[in-house]
């Protein structure tokens, strides 16, 4: 019977505009608590009580705290739902308490090692592949976009007159796009880029066509931008593992560094600044330059 609600749940959530990646992680919840219930043989939902939630999500396969946020978020939406449906009569799952992740500050490259890892694709760039993967990695390190954004890219999302490019913010597919300014290098890359593409598939590029292809002249993949990293820090001697988030973060640090923390969050867009202040960092500089010119540093006993 559980699964019956879960499946029309979920038909629920597409319904309303649930993401995909929302959808994705519900399935995947809530597919985890039917086979919990299973074990303590639970087969109807008006025998579920609070107790069983909050062992679900506290020690079930001994969950991180991660973990245990998503599962309280999939078991807040379900019995809304139940509830809207009238088939319980109180939403137990209410009373469900997020729990505190303590923050932490990621990793980020230095300077040094993005300009190690810069240099190693620029000695790649030979062909137009290596290319594609120098401005790839560029757009990551430099202005910080999501992979998701970069492999949805259009050949007309870039604009070289206006040294401009085009791109989707997270969670307004299909609406408008927004723009930022390119620096002028990665301009120079794009343009011969988009030429040397043009030769390859000897044919005119349509508008819509793909910036970034794949050797099967297919839009590029996720896996195959991820794919960049492997065995890349080994070669370098970086201790640290390379993935697209860490260049996202090492943009935004090196940005909150000379333009400040409300256009680092346009470039990431993030809708709240409280987003943008956890890929942030204090800048050294600028502390030492306030300490200073503090008052109580001249003050004299």
């Amino acid at each position: 019977m559980l699964q019956n609600n879960i499946t029309n749940f979920l038909h629920y959530c597409k319904n309303s505009n649930f993401s995909e990646r929302s959808i994705d992680s519900l399935s995947f919840r809530l597919n985890e608590f039917h086979q919990f219930l299973k074990s303590i043989t639970i087969s109807n939902i008006k025998d579920i009580h609070y107790l069983h939630l909050s062992q679900f999500v506290a020690d079930y396969n001994n969950p991180s705290v991660h973990v245990k946020k998503a599962r309280v978020w999939a078991l807040h939406q379900i019995f809304h739902y139940l509830k809207l449906q009238q088939l319980i009569e109180d939403n137990i799952a209410v009373q469900l308490p997020y729990p505190k992740i303590e923050k932490t500050v990621p990793q980020f490259l230095t300077s040094d090692e993005l300009n190690q890892i810069l240099d190693y694709f620029t000695q790649q760039a030979t062909d137009l592949n290596g290319l594609r993967n120098l401005i790839l990695i560029m757009l990551l390190g430099f202005l910080g976009l999501r992979t998701s954004a970069i492999i949805a890219l259009n050949i007309d999302d870039v604009d070289l007159i206006e040294s401009r490019l085009w791109i989707q913010a997270k969670g307004y597919w299909g609406q408008d796009k927004k723009d930022i300014v390119l620096p002028q290098v990665l301009c120079q890359l794009l343009a011969a880029y988009i030429h040397q593409l043009q030769q390859y598939l000897r044919d005119a590029l349509p508008g819509n066509a793909p910036l970034f292809i794949s050797k099967r002249h297919q839009r590029l993949a996720r896996r195959s931008v991820q794919s960049l990293f492997y065995n890349v820090a080994a070669k370098l001697k970086i201790d640290k593992k390379l993935h697209p988030h860490l260049f996202r973060h090492t943009a935004a640090t090196q940005l909150n560094q000379v333009a400040g923390l409300q256009i680092t969050q346009f470039v990431l867009g993030h809708q709240r600044i409280q987003s943008t202040d956890t890929y942030t960092h204090l800048n050294p500089a600028i502390y030492a330059e306030h300490m200073k010119n503090h008052p109580y540093m001249k003050f004299n006993l």
